[in-house]
């Protein structure tokens, strides 16, 4: 069953990568959605199994690497952990696929983009049954790549290649970080695999090795190193700005990758490594720390963003962040309840996205949006059941796992949990604020879509609006706000009603379907699954798959007299805080967006220009990066290698060819004067030499 689980998808994206010419667009997307329901299907099957029945396993599928000391076979681990990951990949992955028939209808190369899903989803698949740091690390790099993939599928527009790019080489510097930890790991314990460096771990604690003349923690060394492949992958500040220009790609690709799957492989890998950073202090203290500092950053840059798309993105960001200082505080069941809760409603989120922008004609900046909830009212409602999962609304998912890691942070006692509940709650406040704003704008006030060249191109054709290229793409033009500008998408059948104006419609029940099962996931699963994941059968559920050193927060936090009466309030006040503003700004006093960004125009541009780390990072790496590499290209390469080497040796050939060409002039007298010229100085050579004998 769990081979079965993992190589369904490969098979199907192999099938439709290799044969989706030949057996065409609907056989494709039979064969690959397929393959990954009935991965989903045996997903739920192994957490009922596994995770409530506690029968976790370990399936080796073949002897993999034998190389000295390095010994490890290619094997499925399958405990609590796993189990869990199994069910949110495949779950999210087969409702994207199911998706994306409606959503890229229209798109001629559907066969290779539900090929580059499948493959996707059997990477991360890979990463999360590993049984070893190498394994992990392959299918680490696979999301990598399938990532990179899919973010540029539309591979002719330019911004769509350049956050492909950006993706890709930003995640490689994570993933450097990733492969020293994994060298360090070996060097010190002499294996791999996840058992041996587990059980080995304590030993380690408190050892040291010397560098540059000082003693360095042994587990803070590797458990740090780690943590830089995490912040990769998982986005956290530092190593972030890849994630909101990921938005280029299609959105289905958004609610994959970037909500429920690939960001949360470093929570994965950081929870699945406990045992080793529970013998860390110092670099649980590090991931707190930048965790919550993720969490409230983020959350600043959504209240400014106005693509639709990018607001959501910040919100992944920034809920990462807390996932990933429950992590640092040692609650980690409540870091992986809300890894599975947020799975639901943010690829919720993102697929209702998804179908306000099918309906708007592909335009994604929220300020040409406006009274959408009498023309797409199911949408609506799915988008009001992710804003209230998201901003931690009582009884939905998010309410209880959030509410668990703040008050984690509390419980922990320590001045970094303080810290980080003091940014969880001003990121809860800011996350209620833009989420309702990002409600507000999309769906009431008066409609705003006559400003729109997306909308004006769908009402008037081709008339001085978006010019399409030949493959269908719509080019870059002077929009407000980067939009999705996708490709081969035509009219998707809304009622075009000539000048008087643009009719948005539902979108087809292929796409809305899956809204429906992701708001009830939304809306039930922190109910149904707190007492595992957090509560009374939290010990029985994890079953050894999280290893903890000293007392439970989780448990430690529902003790008398250690949460204040008011903290369990915090969150709640927070949400009502930022409901408030918005409404208040949005809908009742609409003048207060402006008349704030006017008089706080520096706040605002900061904000808005995303802390300024794209261009800094494009000043401190890139320019350098450039400037370093055109010398070495021009000087070192060109003037140096060629010049001293073939380009050199070729030119002093041809210099010695010219100048013997300027004796040879066809004159008789010329070659008479040049042979005289010899014998005189063979004769002056050999004189001397005659008279000396």
């Amino acid at each position: 069953m769990y081979q079965a689980i993992v190589f369904l998808p490969l098979l199907a994206a192999v099938v439709a990568g290799l044969f989706g010419r030949v057996i065409g667009l609907r056989p494709s997307q039979i064969v690959t959605t397929g393959a990954v329901a009935v991965s989903c299907a045996l997903s739920w099957v192994a957490f009922f199994d596994v995770a409530l029945g506690g029968n976790a396993t370990t399936v080796t599928v073949l002897p993999w690497v034998q190389s000295g000391a390095l010994q490890f076979d290619w094997a499925l681990r399958v405990d609590t952990l796993t189990a869990v990951m199994l069910v949110v990949v495949t779950s999210v992955s087969a409702l994207v696929h199911l998706y994306s028939w409606g959503y890229m209808a229209e798109d001629p190369h559907q066969p290779r983009f539900f090929a580059y899903l499948s493959l996707f989803t059997f990477a991360m698949l890979m990463l999360v049954t590993a049984d070893n740091l190498v394994q992990m690390f392959f299918g680490w790099e696979g999301v990598g790549l399938a990532s990179y993939l899919l973010i540029g599928f539309w591979f002719q527009k330019p911004s769509a290649n350049a956050a492909a790019m950006k993706a890709f080489v930003v995640n490689r510097v994570g993933d450097f970080g990733f492969m020293l930890g994994m060298f360090a790991t070996f060097m010190v314990f002499g294996a791999i695999d996840f058992d041996t460096i587990f059980a080995a771990a304590p030993g380690q604690a408190g050892q040291t090795f010397e560098f540059l003349g000082y003693n360095v923690d042994v587990m803070t060394t590797i458990c740090l190193l780690l943590f830089v492949g995490a912040m990769g992958k998982s986005a956290q500040l530092g190593l972030h700005t890849w994630l909101p220009d990921a938005m280029e790609g299609p959105t289905p690709v958004s609610a994959l990758i970037h909500a429920a799957t690939m960001v949360t492989a470093g929570v994965f890998m950081v929870a699945r490594c406990s045992p080793l950073f529970e013998q860390a202090p110092m670099a649980l203290t590090v991931v707190t720390v930048v965790g919550a500092s993720t969490a409230l950053f983020a959350a600043t840059i959504g209240t400014t963003q106005n693509d639709i798309k990018r607001v959501i993105a910040y919100s992944t960001c920034s809920q990462l962040g807390y996932m990933f200082f429950a992590l640092g505080v040692g609650a980690y069941g409540a870091a992986m309840f809300h890894l599975f809760t947020h799975a639901f409603f943010k690829a919720l989120l993102f697929l209702g996205a998804g179908s306000v922008i099918h309906a708007m004609h592909h335009e994604q900046d929220m300020r040409y949006y406006g009274g959408l909830y009498k023309a797409i009212p199911f949408t609506w409602v799915m988008m009001l059941i992710g804003t209230l999962a998201l901003t931690g609304f009582p009884y939905f998912a998010g309410y209880f796992s959030k509410d668990a890691i703040l008050e984690a942070a509390y419980a922990s006692g320590s001045s970094v949990g303080m810290y980080a509940f003091v940014c969880g709650i001003i990121a809860a406040t800011l996350t209620s604020f833009y989420s309702w704003r990002l409600a507000f704008l999309t769906f009431h006030g008066k409609p705003r879509w006559a400003g729109s060249e997306h909308i004006q191109h769908a009402v008037h054709g081709d008339h001085g609006h978006d010019v399409h290229d030949n493959h269908g793409h719509v080019a870059e033009t002077d929009h407000p706000v980067e939009s999705e500008r996708e490709a081969g998408h035509g009219d998707h059948g809304h009622e075009v009603t000539g000048t008087a104006g643009y009719t948005p419609h539902e979108s087809p029940l292929v796409m809305l379907v899956p809204l429906a099962v992701l708001a009830v996931g939304a809306v039930a699963s922190g109910y149904l699954f707190k007492e595992y994941f957090i509560g009374h059968e939290h010990d029985a559920f994890w079953n050894g798959a999280i290893k903890l050193v000293g007392d439970n927060i989780l448990h430690h936090m529902h003790e008398p007299g250690v949460l204040p009466a008011w903290v369990p309030w915090a969150p709640f006040v927070a949400m009502v805080v930022g409901f408030l503003v918005a409404l208040n700004s949005y809908i009742i006093n609409t003048h207060i967006p402006a008349a704030f960004a006017g008089t706080f125009r520096g706040l605002y541009t900061f904000l808005y220009r995303k802390w300024y780390f794209d261009e800094l990072y494009d000043l401190v790496f890139v320019r350098p990066a450039q400037w370093l590499g055109r010398v070495f290209w021009k000087k070192g390469d060109g003037a140096i290698i060629d010049g001293l080497g073939p380009d050199g040796l070729s030119a002093a050939v041809a210099t010695v060819a010219v100048k013997s060409r300027r004796i040879q002039t066809g004159y008789v007298f010329t070659y008479a004067f040049a042979m005289l010229i010899g014998v005189a100085a063979a004769v002056s050579w050999f004189l001397p030499k005659l008279f000396a004998e």
